[in-house]
């Protein structure tokens, strides 16, 4: 987490500026070698003070559609050179599912050769052919709580659901966001829960000590928003000099 903009992004809206935009490199020791996946990535993140997960979904859908309005707009000459002349940008509201749904869809397709159950975290195959059958970009939602992380707050009326979401493009992840655990019992509570020591994050939790706002965010991949734009086949073809386990340089 400490070559993620997360934590501090938190502690940034926690000190009054309320809302936080950024936008800049992360770094993953990744373990996947795919054509979906770097070591360094571009990181579009918003984070808010007073907005729930409903909010933050929001926000992230106004920014993806503004994102491709822009391209439509102002980019024509560049689309025509790559082809691109039929580039629309995405219309209406983006459905969202929640995480039952979502694997319910999925095991309706027949595409795995085991059913999802319960917990499970979706693996490509299904991610795609839950894509498929929506046709659109698309949220999931209410994620079992026990695999999203640390700081993402669970619903008040169900602690084995989460507040955190996923926003989908049909082929891939795009965004993960959600509600933020504002409060210091809890927010410790997520550290021992998932086995990791609290004092290590002492920087971060003592501010949450003497009160948080309420506040929830997400941060987006600007290379897989290119990827996905364009209909690109590898991560690679929207990076000038791409970064990952076999090439550090040039």
């Amino acid at each position: 987490m400490n070559q993620s903009p997360q934590l501090f992004k938190q502690l940034m809206v926690g000190s009054g500026l309320e809302r936080v935009f950024e936008v800049g490199p992360i770094f993953r020791a990744e373990e996947h070698n795919t054509p979906r996946h770097l070591n360094e990535a571009t990181s579009i993140d918003f984070e808010s003070a007073f907005f729930d997960h409903e909010d933050a979904m929001d926000a992230c859908e106004h920014v993806v559609k503004a994102a491709y309005e822009g391209v439509a707009e102002n980019c024509q000459r560049e689309l025509e050179a790559l082809g691109y002349e039929d580039f629309e940008a995405p219309e209406g509201d983006f459905p969202r599912l929640t995480y039952e749904e979502a694997i319910e869809r999925i095991n309706a397709t027949g595409e795995l050769d085991e059913q999802l159950v319960w917990g499970d975290d979706l693996p490509t195959e299904g991610e795609k052919a839950l894509g498929d059958d929506v046709g659109s970009h698309y949220f999931i939602t209410d994620w079992p709580s026990e695999i999203k992380p640390f700081y993402i707050k669970d619903h008040d009326d169900d602690p084995e659901l989460s507040t955190g979401f996923d926003m989908m493009h049909p082929n891939m992840e795009l965004v993960s966001g959600g509600q933020r655990e504002h409060r210091y019992e809890r927010l410790v509570e997520g550290f021992e829960q998932q086995g990791l020591d609290p004092e290590a994050f002492d920087y971060y939790t003592k501010m949450f000590k003497y009160g948080m706002p309420p506040h929830a965010g997400w941060g987006l991949g600007g290379e897989r928003l290119v990827m996905t734009m364009l209909g690109l086949e590898n991560i690679r073809e929207a990076v000038l000099f791409p970064r990952d386990r076999q090439r550090l340089s040039p």
